[in-house]
């Protein structure tokens, strides 16, 4: 399912500087940063598996990454709600891509190594608003919080 997403967020073209409120790697960007920064802290290691999963998830690297982080931050910062974001999403990704939307947000819950509640809130509503319920929400986390789990035991 990953690949899908994957080749979803490849398929967009490239070059659409002109408008980056409809790019969904805007849109992605911007609500990973709202994740990481929802308990008030941005950690390192937060701010590197964002930019790693970004550049990962659309083949990304160097100036169009950096503008790709920097236009996700800055309309991150402008926004006064999420719907922007998860507009754009439902526009351009499919339900099992949106699955793996909410799977890549758990990751950036569990890249400080624990779950705030903020976070947890910021996903449950993007989850919401781009059509997951509750329980493959729950399901996505579970896996996640597992991974994370094994991660830090290994």
């Amino acid at each position: 399912m990953l690949d899908r997403l994957l080749s979803l967020f490849r398929d967009i073209p490239a070059g659409r500087d002109a408008d980056r409120s409809d790019d969904p790697r805007v849109a992605v960007a911007a609500l990973m940063y709202h994740i990481i920064d929802a308990d008030g802290v941005r950690e390192a290691d937060e701010a590197e598996a964002l930019r790693r999963t970004i550049a990962e998830a659309y083949q990304l690297s160097g100036d169009e990454l950096d503008r790709i982080l920097v236009a996700g931050e800055s309309a991150e910062r402008d926004a006064v709600d999420l719907y922007a974001f998860t507009s754009v999403i439902n526009r351009h990704l499919d339900q099992p891509a949106r699955q793996e939307l909410i799977l890549l947000l758990w990751e950036m819950v569990y890249a400080d190594g624990e779950r705030h509640e903020l976070e947890d809130n910021l996903v449950w509503r993007v989850s919401e608003l781009v059509g997951i319920d509750g329980p493959d929400r729950v399901a996505l986390r579970q896996r996640v919080a597992e991974r994370a789990k094994g991660a830090n035991n290994g």
